[in-house]
């Protein structure tokens, strides 16, 4: 859910599409309506890719990836040399993924492993110039703790749906079983407010993107 007035996110998405031609973008934002599947957005894929091109990224961690859209983006911004590492627990979004990105020209970017993200992200060792966390919103805490040492120095934590349609500010928002994952979204936004190795930002577009820049 975009809070932000429908023109104005429609006109944020439109700007994002200038210089950005892709027929199997377009494909891959058609099935999210047909399936009514949760996908970042133009806007904010574009937003990931600035941000990962900014800090030089290299190595991408994705903490649920669904179909590629969102590594789309990050394979975008780490170049040919790059890797995104995607991880998702149906082998049907891998397949999708692998089909979208490998007519994209971006497949040799991604390593997708289906399977628990967590268990993914702690089967790969090393530091990350960005880790994305876009899992169940319940696991938004434990992301965190995963992800928070492993972040390099310069590096990103990045997390999707921080806003979570404001039910995070308390407004009353259909469905009510929402409700019950949004102290999770907030306590881990809380978290990376209150570690001073991070400084971060909440950026309102869609359901906001929580971005903490490691500098410590």
């Amino acid at each position: 859910m975009a809070l932000l007035p429908s023109e104005v996110d429609d006109y944020l998405t439109a700007l994002a599409g200038v210089g950005l031609s892709d027929v199997v973008l377009d494909e891959m934002e058609a099935r999210a309506r047909e399936l009514r599947f949760p996908i970042v957005g133009r806007a904010v894929g574009r937003h990931l890719e600035l941000q990962a091109r900014a800090i030089g990224a290299q190595r991408v961690m994705e903490l649920g990836s669904g179909y590629g859209y969102s590594a789309y983006f990050f394979a975008r911004a780490v170049g040919e040399e790059g890797r995104v590492i995607c991880t998702d627990g149906d082998p049907d979004n891998a397949a999708h993924a692998e089909g979208y990105l490998r007519r994209a020209g971006l497949w040799d970017r991604i390593d997708y492993r289906v399977g628990d993200a967590l268990e993914s992200f702690a089967a790969v060792e090393g530091e990350f110039d960005v880790v994305y966390c876009d899992i169940d919103k319940d696991g938004y805490p434990d992301a965190w703790e995963a992800a928070r040492d492993r972040v390099r120095v310069g590096g990103m934590f990045i997390c999707d749906n921080t806003l979570w349609s404001g039910r995070v500010a308390g407004l009353v928002v259909e469905p009510p079983e929402y409700d019950k994952v949004t102290p999770a979204i907030t306590a881990m936004t809380r978290a990376v407010a209150d570690d001073d190795r991070y400084v971060h930002s909440l950026v309102p577009l869609r359901d906001g993107v929580l971005v903490a820049l490691r500098v410590a």
